[in-house]
């Protein structure tokens, strides 16, 4: 088929054998022979097509490696072939040579073919049989003739005859060939083509002068000249080069006239390099595609790392990073993505400086990546991935996260090297992963493997110590998928994740094997609090905020005020009670809870009262006077403070006020002054030593702006939200030490999938279920598996007691609904009946409010965590809320 010279040809340059190869045809012989010497690269094509799989060299002893051979009989034929070779071609070269007038020493000859032999038996075997054939057809050919011609002169010498220069320097061509096409051959070949190129062009002439060199000490200058000559020609093939450079131009665009392609030489070809960027400028993927014939298929290594980095400083750079992907996606030779970064030309020069070192006596280093470019960046990056170093690869990546999928490939390289450093299982759980990047994703596959051992340290954090056995096989069983489908990550991250998982199995193996089943004897204490505050194990997902907290008012000399606002039993005063038993010594808080004063009578006067009972408490310092207090509130507790500030010496003082919104209906039932906030605000302006926590549903902003604005500008906000996914899982299968059941991974998504996270509402959940297991277990008398299902917690959600149970949560968000922007429980109403949620132009059409109102309405339901909105869709946030909103039919009959 003709190609336009506009268009990309496909190139394929393997042999165009349909069929194996036979030991009773002759041809084959010749064939093979010609793969052997011009074309090597057609040994391995072979045995991929014809020999089944390569898997010789895993086989660990002489019987499993002979029985592997017998089973794949075409690899077997093979090897057989060879040794033919390895006896007939030299045997007939050396009687072609001998009727041309040489004198052949034929017990030379037999030597060499000895050689060549054992090479071939030992190396086929061993290293398998495409190494075989080419050390012993090679070795066999190449000494059995040159010792057959030179070893009469050599052995002339051994017996003290003298020899002429002639002689001499025959001897040292005939040395030099052998040598020369043995390691150019075998080792350029076999080796790789990226080292073949290090052998064939600066290697090979370093190591040609420094042989030739310690020829001419030992057997004279011309007999070392000619050595160093002869063995560079046999590596360098010029002959090859000069075969095929009028040809190149047409037989590398037509996988017809492929033969004609030099595959020996690494000399590079004229035009090559200026097809290849053609190509590539044209179609990058087809480009790479035929990059990679190139390089399995000929030693035209580089012009093709030319044609790369050339084409690479064309292109754009919100294209590049993909680019690259697509190079390091599957390319012949992994060095052709490292000298997208490092010179080549460093390269070379290290290595001829190791062939010049002929006894290794040197350490020479590979030339190292460069970042001063975006591609050589980026190619670094994929290179250390490959190379298993994730932390230069973070480098590397860090450089372009501001590019197109620089932010993925950063923080991929990130969460591989947070895994890799982890060896043990208490390294594992301590491991703090990264965000992820939100999708699509250019490398798909690996954060699929990511997300899985990210649930699996997930899993293992949530675990109590006690855990049943059941949690460590589920993990090993999750580090087995990933093993048994490494093949489909990308080869740049393959290796590096095959080996962390395979690290975290040996080390999870190692305590599964001691860890015993613990039986369960008598019920479950159920460990999961519903109602009160949480402490201890259950108080989880709160770290940023106590954090946040810890640098208000531990880290800094002046005290500040916060106020933490969130969805209703969101932990607001678990927080506030946690911080209060942690704070240490520097910071004591008090914590009052106003909704227990109920109806006041006395004023401002109460509610000091209340706070003077719980700073006495805490500081065991008398309170004040109650009548005094009652009588001048202001003054005589300003004067309490003072005094407690003293005692405190150098300790600061936080005055949690849990439910705040109560003083605005205390200030509306006229049972407080309008003033109080500001009476408030001026004991903070008392001393830095002094700070107020309101903890509420709101911020100060919503309320009424007449009684909180003197807290305006100096309080700050804090929103207490939901649990994450991650978070849901710790709380429900660790609530303490010593919990004894565990979870199925989907049985806790289903929970996170119910709740979104809401505290109470998990910890409801959690409470049910471990009643319904000891009611199964001890009550009903049922045998039954001490791990909760996905079916368990269908089995609560269908049932009335969760919603009886949860009934002051949902009526308190109902309730809420109905404050502040009107259209609230309207909305949630008509948006109950889509549990995939609907656009605003629905609900607009099923309650008939107006835009504003329904703009209003929304802001305020979201802003308090009733609802989310997601690309125009809208839903309940909570979704046993929405179930519960659906089944009580009186909100919709009476518009409760």
């Amino acid at each position: 088929m003709k190609k336009n010279n506009d268009s990309v040809p496909r190139l394929d340059l393997a042999p165009q054998l349909k069929r194996p190869l036979s030991i009773w045809n002759p041809l084959d012989y010749l064939r093979l022979l010609y793969w052997v010497f011009f074309f090597p690269q057609a040994l391995r094509w072979y045995v991929e097509n014809y020999g089944g799989v390569e898997g010789l060299t895993k086989q660990t002893t002489w019987k499993s490696r002979l029985e592997f051979l017998r089973e794949h009989p075409n690899q077997l034929k093979l090897l057989f072939q060879g040794l033919i070779l390895t006896v007939c071609a030299p045997y007939l070269f050396c009687k072609l040579l001998e009727q041309m007038g040489f004198t052949i020493n034929w017990f030379g000859m037999a030597l060499g073919v000895l050689f060549g032999v054992v090479f071939c038996v030992v190396f086929g075997v061993v290293f398998g049989v495409v190494e075989g054939v080419v050390f012993g057809v090679v070795g066999g050919v190449a000494f059995g003739v040159v010792f057959g011609v030179a070893f009469g002169v050599a052995l002339s010498v051994a017996l003290g005859i003298p020899r002429s220069i002639q002689e001499g320097v025959q001897e040292g061509v005939a040395f030099g060939v052998a040598f020369g096409v043995v390691g150019g051959v075998a080792f350029g070949v076999v080796g790789g083509v990226a080292r073949g190129v290090a052998f064939g062009v600066a290697f090979g002439v370093a190591r040609s002068v420094a042989l030739g060199v310690a020829y001419s000490v030992v057997g004279g200058v011309p007999e070392g000249i000619a050595f160093s000559v002869a063995y560079g020609v046999a590596i360098w093939h010029p002959e090859n080069w000069l075969i095929g450079v009028g040809l190149n131009f047409i037989s590398i665009q037509n996988s017809n006239r492929s033969f004609l392609l030099p595959r020996m030489t690494p000399i590079p070809l004229p035009l090559v390099t200026t097809r290849l960027k053609f190509w590539l400028r044209k179609d990058w993927q087809l480009g790479l595609e035929n990059i990679n014939q190139l390089l399995r298929y000929s030693l035209q290594f580089i012009p093709v790392v030319n044609a790369i980095n050339q084409v690479l400083a064309e292109i754009p750079p919100e294209q590049m990073i993909y680019r690259i992907s697509q190079l390091a996606e599957n390319p012949y030779d992994w060095r052709l993505v490292k000298f997208a970064s490092a010179s080549p030309v460093e390269e070379l020069k290290l290595q001829f400086f190791r062939g010049l070192d002929i006894f290794s006596l040197s350490i020479v280093l590979s030339a190292p990546t460069r970042s001063d470019t975006l591609s050589r960046a980026i190619a670094a990056g994929f290179w250390y991935l490959y190379e298993q170093e994730p932390e230069k690869a973070t480098a590397a990546f860090e450089k372009v996260r501001s590019l197109l999928y620089g932010e993925e490939m950063f923080l991929l390289a990130q969460t591989l090297t947070q895994f890799r450093l982890a060896t043990s299982p208490y390294t594992i759980v301590e491991i703090q992963i990264p965000n992820f990047p939100p999708e699509p994703h250019l490398h798909l596959t690996t954060w699929e493997a990511l997300k899985s051992l990210r649930s699996l340290v997930e899993d293992l954090k949530a675990t109590s110590k006690s855990a049943h056995p059941f949690a460590l096989a589920r993990a090993i069983g999750q580090l087995r998928k990933i093993l048994d489908n490494a093949d489909i990550l990308p080869q740049a991250e393959r290796g590096l994740i095959v080996r962390i998982t395979q690290t975290w199995q040996k080390a999870l193996e190692s305590i599964a094997t001691n860890l015993e089943d613990t039986s369960i004897t008598e019920p479950i204490e159920n460990p999961y609090v519903i109602g009160d505050p949480v402490e201890g194990y259950l108080f989880v997902g709160c770290k940023d905020i106590m954090r946040k907290l810890e640098e208000l008012w531990v880290r800094n000399s002046h005290k500040q005020s916060v106020v933490l606002f969130g969805h209703r039993r969101m932990g607001k005063t678990s927080i506030l009670r946690n911080f209060a038993n942690c704070s240490g010594l520097d910071i004591q808080v008090i914590y009052v809870n106003l909704q227990n004063l109920g109806a006041i009578s006395e004023g401002m006067g109460e509610v000091f009262l209340a706070i003077s009972d719980e700073i006495s408490a805490a500081l065991s310092f008398p309170p004040p006077d109650t009548d005094e207090l009652l009588k001048l509130p202001q003054r005589t507790f300003k004067l309490y403070l003072q005094q407690a500030i003293k005692k405190l010496d150098n300790k600061r003082l936080i005055i949690a006020l849990d439910e705040f919104e109560e003083i605005e209906n205390l200030i509306k039932a006229g049972q407080l002054p309008p003033n109080f906030m500001a009476v408030l605000r001026g004991f903070v302006q008392m001393s830095p030593k002094i700070a107020f926590a309101f903890a509420g549903l709101h911020t100060l902003e919503e309320m009424t702006e007449d009684y909180f604005q003197p807290f305006f500008a100096s309080v700050i906000p804090i929103r207490v939200g939901f649990l994450n996914r991650a978070t849901t899982r710790q709380l429900l299968a660790n609530p303490n030490p010593d919990f004894l059941l565990t979870y199925e991974p989907e049985a806790m998504d289903r929970i996170y999938d119910l709740t979104f996270g809401q505290p109470y509402l998990v910890q409801l959940l959690g409470f049910l279920l471990v009643r319904r297991y000891n009611d199964q277990m001890f009550e009903q008398g049922r045998p039954r598996e001490s791990v909760l299902t996905v079916a368990d917690v269908e089995v609560i959600i269908r049932q009335n007691e969760l919603f009886q149970n949860g009934r002051y949560y949902f009526t308190g968000v109902w309730g809420q609904a109905a404050q502040d922007a009107p259209g609230q429980q309207d909305i949630l109403r008509g948006l109950a009946h889509y549990p995939e949620g609907c656009s605003r132009a629905t609900i607009q059409e099923i309650t008939g409010l107006e835009e504003s109102i329904l703009n209003d309405a929304l802001e305020t339901l979201a802003r308090h965590d009733v609802i989310i909105e997601t690309e125009g869709n809208l839903r309940f946030a909570v979704e046993l809320f929405r179930r519960w909103v659906v089944g009580n039919r009186d909100l919709f009959v009476v518009g409760l």
